[in-house]
């Protein structure tokens, strides 16, 4: 695929639509239109791919902070960005995801990857280790009924409950008799009222599965993101979440804008939108190259801003971080739930990546911090969160942590295992002092507006604007976007990645039952030693790239 390049003095090109930015939403709508015939357009002003969804080498990183501190040129969701780089790194051996997120396995848009064939791009990583902060250590989450029954520290009472509730939310939009009056009532009060739950397990349902910042949150609202979890346990393996390795949404948007360029879609970098004329249809480039748009612009850039800001962190440490992950995984989610870190109002959620997750080197690990919590409140937070962090994997890492107990503080379970008391043993934990400190090798703080509730696309002209990306860990709403912004183009989504893909082996059902087996391989990839260069980013531009 070609193009050539047009002087201001030639005549006006023509496309249908054009799409500014390389966001994920705009680079699935690219896909959509392209394999529906659309002529497209596809630019960005970034010399790379992804927009907010980007993951960036540590040049680019600079690059990406300088811009979001000038006032004059930030034109993006992100603000108040603070950078410190160690020296002696080789900034293309990192990928620094902007917006990180996580794919649970049952979800529309892995249903899309899959039957758009982009998710043949792309290389997956299971996510199988939640963990929740509660005294001083941290708790991993019991997700499945067998974790529920084999666990030594619930009551058979509160085993009942959790059972209870596990069976219910798996259908309870089918049940809202149960659920109805407490609709807009606090998500706590519904399992403490209903189910008869006590504090621990609320938190852990709300904060750690639900993935949800407050027990505050809607019961509504609650509940589908709790069986958002539960329901994509055991789809493709042990574990109910993916994630893309080199980055995340950055990957997932690369992915659709390559099938973009397949079906047609023409892709430019590093080209600015300086202007568009209602008058006449024509977009100004900063080439000085005029583009005649029969249809809709839809830009990211004056993206509508979210209504809601959260404050993030990232940390790359010189630590592999393996005790936190499952045999074979490289990524885990830790939550600190309300009120474990002097007084936060909402929960801190962190996603750590290993060397596996090709985002850093061997031996280290990168620790990505977010809180709704605004400003220095929000900053503050994210720091103690920080120093737990480092405490904790310091304890956990370490090989000489011993300590004396007496027999009485020793307690034995039916199959013969001694167990240590649970105080004596917290205790001990938080008068360990660590014979080693944590190099911390990058460390990068920045604001973010993110969407809380869906705004639905409007296009009072023929200039659509995308929304911020949402406040969510998951990838939620983005296929809605993206039909939202299709169905404004084409006036319907009945034709939404309607399409048999061409194959010379196989047709379009053999097509889908392929890209599954790609899926599932997830769960037997296990080599945690590759190392995320950026070549990778800039071989696939490469190919793309007019």
């Amino acid at each position: 695929m070609a193009t050539t390049t047009t002087s201001a003095a030639e005549s006006t090109e023509t496309c249908d639509v054009l799409i500014y930015g390389t966001g994920l939403v705009e680079s699935v709508v690219a896909a959509a239109l392209a394999w529906q015939g659309t002529n497209v357009l596809h630019i960005d002003s970034n010399p790379y791919y992804g927009g907010s969804w980007a993951a960036l080498n540590l040049d680019e990183l600079k690059a990406w902070t300088d811009r979001v501190n000038d006032s004059a040129s930030n034109n993006t969701p992100f603000s108040d960005a603070y950078l410190y780089i160690s020296r002696n790194l080789d900034p293309r051996k990192y990928a620094i995801d902007l917006s990180p997120h996580i794919l649970f396995t049952r979800s529309d848009l892995l249903n899309l990857l899959i039957k758009s064939r982009v998710s043949r791009y792309l290389e997956f990583k299971p996510l199988g280790s939640f963990h929740t902060f509660e005294q001083d250590s941290f708790e991993k989450v019991p997700g499945t009924k067998e974790d529920i029954f084999t666990s030594q520290t619930l009551t058979l009472l509160t085993k009942r409950s959790l059972m209870r509730f596990m069976k219910f939310v798996i259908d309870w939009e089918q049940n809202s008799s149960i659920w109805q009056e407490y609709k807009d009532e606090p998500i706590s009060k519904f399992l403490e009222e209903r189910f008869g739950l006590d504090a621990p397990q609320i938190v852990e349902l709300v904060h750690s599965i639900g993935l949800l910042p407050t027990p505050k949150a809607p019961t509504e609202l609650a509940l589908g993101a709790i069986k958002r979890y539960l329901t994509s346990m055991q789809v493709y393996g042990n574990f109910p979440a993916m994630y893309s390795m080199y980055g995340t949404g950055g990957e997932l948007a690369q992915g659709f804008c390559r099938s973009a360029a397949v079906a047609g879609a023409v892709y430019r970098l590093g080209t600015k939108l300086i202007g568009f004329d209602e008058a006449t249809s024509e977009a100004e480039l900063d080439s000085g190259e005029k583009i005649k748009v029969t249809e809709k612009i839809i830009s990211s850039e004056g993206v509508i801003a979210g209504d809601e800001e959260i404050t993030r962190m990232v940390a790359v440490v010189e630590k592999d971080c393996k005790e936190w992950f499952a045999e074979g995984e490289s990524a885990a989610v830790v939550v600190f739930p309300v009120d474990t870190l002097d007084g936060n109002r909402y929960a801190v959620q962190v996603l750590v990546m290993g060397s596996g997750s090709g985002q850093c080197p061997s031996g280290q690990a990168i620790w990505y911090l977010s809180t709704q919590e605004s400003g220095e409140q929000g900053r503050k937070y994210l720091y103690v969160a920080l120093e737990k962090l480092e405490e904790t994997i310091l304890r956990e890492s370490t090989e000489d942590f011993e300590f004396d107990v007496n027999e009485e503080e020793i307690s034995y379970l039916p199959n013969g295992l001694p167990v240590i008391s649970s105080v004596r043993l917290g205790e001990s934990l938080r008068n360990f002092s660590p014979k080693e400190s944590l190099k911390y090798l990058l460390k990068l703080t920045y604001s973010q507006k993110v969407t809380v509730s869906p705004i639905e696309p409007t296009a009072d002209s023929k200039v659509i604007y995308t929304i911020a990306p949402s406040i969510d860990l998951a990838f939620e709403g983005i296929v809605d976007q993206a039909k939202g912004l299709y169905e404004l183009v084409t006036g319907t989504t009945d034709d939404f990645f309607d399409v048999d893909f061409e194959d010379e082996d196989d047709d379009a059902t053999a097509t889908a039952a392929a890209a599954d087996t790609d899926i599932r391989d997830v769960a037997q990839d296990k080599d945690d030693d590759v190392v995320g260069h950026h070549s990778d980013f800039e071989e696939v531009a490469g190919e793309m790239t007019i």
